[in-house]
């Protein structure tokens, strides 16, 4: 692993997609900040001591969506994080994981990665950029133009300079000295232990809304992006969902949220320079000494740091994953496959689901020519 400005600036190419679901998260239910900042960031830093590569953690989007929508108590998170972690075991130890990875083509995934692509962008377009108005326009077209021309840079970390003019941002017109020592003290992980009626209740009312996804992007995508991007690398489905299930073994007994690995993750770190786990062991680090020293005064801190930064780490996220058509522009069928299943993903409900069994209806009717794109 290494930790040189590249790995740097890396290590804050996720940071869009995380830190709005932690922090809505934190709010909506009420978690202990110190807990959750902690146990995600100990999550990242085993992950890249296990993988050697830039694999971060991120929460469970759809679990993060449904908690925050609906303002859910903390144990029925916590009771969801654990039944996920169980079903994610199932399913990788009785060998389902690499029977839906041999049967799902790389069209059917790459649509996948784009509609993972068009979701974080219209997030970026939608919802970050804007929040702060004519400023916050004036910011982001200000950190996209400096983005674009620094990445690839190794001399300079494009991400953490966006961050540093986030921060810089937050200083001169939001952020008070008050603030920033009300948030620090010492704090460990508070222990808690899921009853079995929270483990049911968070399996019917989280976990069955999260399983698709998590098949289709934190999986299947995901073990193509590392093929895509480390081809001498041998990564199995199998193996994702073993690291997928333990961690959320051990996340809900320490206070932490439900996580998982993702292809926009790992794109993100890629995206700003990361190419080994130093990026994702400094992220990780990051939110250890948060959890660990600022945890009580996180969610007050935080709220003042610049949305429209963040709408550009996300929107260069999403950038890369839909990049990854381009292998698919000579072959005009598979193409079209892939798009329409990225489509079906980012815009109907259980979209990830319905777009990978939409895809492998297809790929199977036009295998026997029963059906025809683009011909």
């Amino acid at each position: 692993m290494r930790f040189n400005r590249q790995e740097w600036s890396g290590a804050f190419g996720d940071l869009g997609t995380d830190l709005p679901l932690i922090v809505g998260m934190i709010l909506a239910s009420g978690l202990d900040a110190a807990s959750v900042l902690t146990v995600f960031g100990l999550m990242q830093i085993a992950t890249a001591l296990r993988y050697r590569m830039p694999m971060p953690v991120q929460p469970l989007k759809a679990m993060a969506a449904l908690v925050i929508a609906q303002k859910l108590p903390a144990n029925i998170l916590y009771g969801g994080g654990l039944a996920i972690g169980v079903s994610m075991l199932i399913l990788s130890v009785s060998g389902l994981l690499e029977w839906v990875n041999r049967v799902a083509p790389k069209p059917v995934v790459r649509g996948i990665q784009c509609g993972l692509g068009l979701q974080l962008a219209g997030i970026a377009l939608r919802e970050f950029v804007p929040a702060d108005g004519r400023t916050g326009w004036w910011l982001a077209a200000a950190g996209f133009a400096l983005t674009l021309l620094l990445v690839g840079r190794r001399r300079v970390p494009a991400a953490v300079i966006l961050v540093a003019l986030g921060i810089a941002y937050a200083l001169a017109f939001k952020l008070k000295a008050a603030d920033l020592l009300g948030a620090a003290g010492f704090h460990l992980p508070a222990w808690h232990q899921p009853a079995l009626p929270e483990v049911w209740t968070g399996f019917l009312l989280l976990a069955l809304p999260q399983i698709p996804l998590s098949i289709a992007n934190s999986v299947l995508a995901t073990r193509q992006l590392t093929e895509d991007l480390f081809p001498e690398r041998r990564i199995t489905a199998r193996a994702i969902g073993l690291t997928y299930s333990w961690m959320n073994l051990v996340n809900p007994f320490l206070g932490g949220i439900p996580t998982c690995h993702g292809s926009g993750g790992m794109a993100g770190h890629y995206a700003f320079g990361g190419r080994t786990g130093g990026s994702v062991v400094i992220y990780g680090a990051m939110y250890v000494a948060l959890g660990l020293f600022f945890g009580p005064g996180f969610q007050t801190v935080i709220q003042v740091f610049p949305l429209p930064a963040l709408g550009v780490l996300l929107l260069f996220e999403a950038i890369t994953l839909l990049a990854l058509l381009r292998d698919l522009a000579g072959a005009k069928r598979d193409f079209i496959l892939a798009v329409m299943v990225g489509l079906i993903a980012s815009s109907v409900p259980y979209g990830y689901l319905a777009g990978l069994l939409f895809g492998l209806l297809c790929h199977h009717l036009m295998s026997r020519g029963w059906v025809r794109l683009g011909v």
